[in-house]
């Protein structure tokens, strides 16, 4: 009896100990029970493949190689910057007012890009991204270096033997407003010979390296290095500082308008879009199409024009003005065909018997003279021979043909 009763205590005790046990195996929370313990290790294992930290002493490592591919003079005073600074003006008065050259002007918000000598495509601009896709735009496509720069920076920078003589053949300007950037980047090393050289007006600022940007709102990580850049201060990145570690421009470090002349050696085989490519390639926003006359030597330039004035011709447009009247597209086309008549003083009729269909119903008067009811009795006669399609006749109606 005893043993039984000890055998009973015993299994009450385990059966007391097994049902107010607070193991974790044996009572889960409600979360518990619905956690997916497959994510668990799938996350572990992320982790375990991601880049390790770089260490203090790695940091300082890279830090220590940035700093050695950078060289900083304060090589301007307060009158050279203001010289110069009157000159950055007057760059940006005559792209207002549309006087360069197609792509010499590129326009961003809060930033604005001047390019001189030679130009050339980044970013957004290529239809395949990545390093070593930029190129050069054509010869002629650009304006050539103004010759402020080379007596205002270029020849101050070659005395101070900053830079060999003639080594400086391209030269940008950038215009930043309050808050403007440019994102991290390294300068294409298959287009520009090293070392980089940018001179800082108006305004100070800082140059960081080693930043990410991330968009929608704009955001940038912590630099590896922030180098303050006050005006009229000159800044050469050659090395590691140019080639191994982006550089970038941040929001918060424009507080005011600032520019920065930047002046460099292109490679003589770096390169280039084909003529072609560079006329299907964005146009610069500052480009006005009053001044194509000042490029008409170049016939390329001068057929891009004309496509495009062209293409702003709908022949399926209303053809109705701001005005209520009624234009008519097609008769502008035949008056030009009228002005251009052949040896015998008729149209031609290589181009009048492929589009005859088209200028029918607005045809006042035909090529020799004959009169709107000749020319009525011929197109109905042509109506009962040949159906025209609905959309090649559709006459805007709102005013009486006079």
């Amino acid at each position: 009896m005893a043993d039984s009763c000890s055998d009973l205590r015993q299994k009450l005790d385990h059966h007391h100990h097994h049902t107010h046990s607070y193991d974790d195996t044996s009572r889960r929370r409600p979360f518990d029970e619905r956690y997916d313990t497959s994510r668990r290790r799938s996350h572990w294992k992320q982790a375990d493949n991601a880049e390790p930290r770089p260490s203090f002493e790695d940091d300082m490592e890279q830090v220590k190689k940035i700093h050695s591919g950078i060289k900083q003079v304060q090589l301007f005073s307060d009158s050279e910057s203001a010289e110069i600074e009157k000159k950055i003006d007057e760059v940006v008065q005559i792209g207002q007012e549309g006087k360069y050259r197609q792509h010499t002007v590129d326009r961003a918000p809060l930033r604005n890009k001047y390019f001189f000598g030679e130009g050339y495509t980044y970013g957004a601009q290529l239809s395949k991204r990545g390093p070593g896709q930029e190129r050069l735009y054509p010869k002629g496509e650009v304006d050539d270096i103004p010759d402020w720069i080379f007596e205002l920076v270029v020849k101050k920078l070659e005395d101070n033997n900053l830079v060999p003589k003639g080594f400086i053949n391209s030269a940008v300007i950038n215009d930043y407003q309050p808050g403007g950037c440019i994102v991290s980047h390294v300068d294409p090393m298959h287009i520009f010979d090293r070392p980089i050289i940018s001179a800082s007006f108006l305004s100070d600022a800082a140059l960081c390296f080693g930043c990410k940007f991330s968009f929608k709102p704009i955001r940038v990580t912590k630099p590896k290095v922030s180098l303050p850049m006050a005006r009229g201060c000159v800044t050469l990145l050659s090395g590691y500082a140019a080639d191994e570690v982006t550089h970038c421009i941040r929001p918060q470090d424009v507080k005011s308008r600032r520019a920065v002349i930047i002046v460099r050696r292109v490679f003589e085989d770096a390169p280039r879009l084909s003529r072609q490519l560079s006329l299907n390639s964005i146009p610069a926003s500052s480009y006005d199409k009053r001044h194509a006359s000042r490029y008409s030597q170049h016939d390329d330039r001068t057929l891009y024009n004309d496509e495009k004035s062209r293409s702003r011709v709908s022949p399926n447009s209303s053809g109705v003005s701001k005005t209520g009247k009624v234009r008519s597209t097609i008769a502008i086309v035949e008056s030009r065909k009228k002005t251009s008549p052949t040896k015998n003083g008729n149209v031609s009729r290589e181009r009048g018997e492929g589009s005859e269909h088209k200028r029918a119903p607005l045809k006042r008067q035909s090529g020799d003279g004959r009169s709107k009811q000749e020319s009525t009795e011929e197109r109905q006669a042509k109506s009962k021979t040949e159906p025209v399609p609905h959309k090649k006749v559709k006459i805007n109606r709102q005013q009486p043909l006079s």
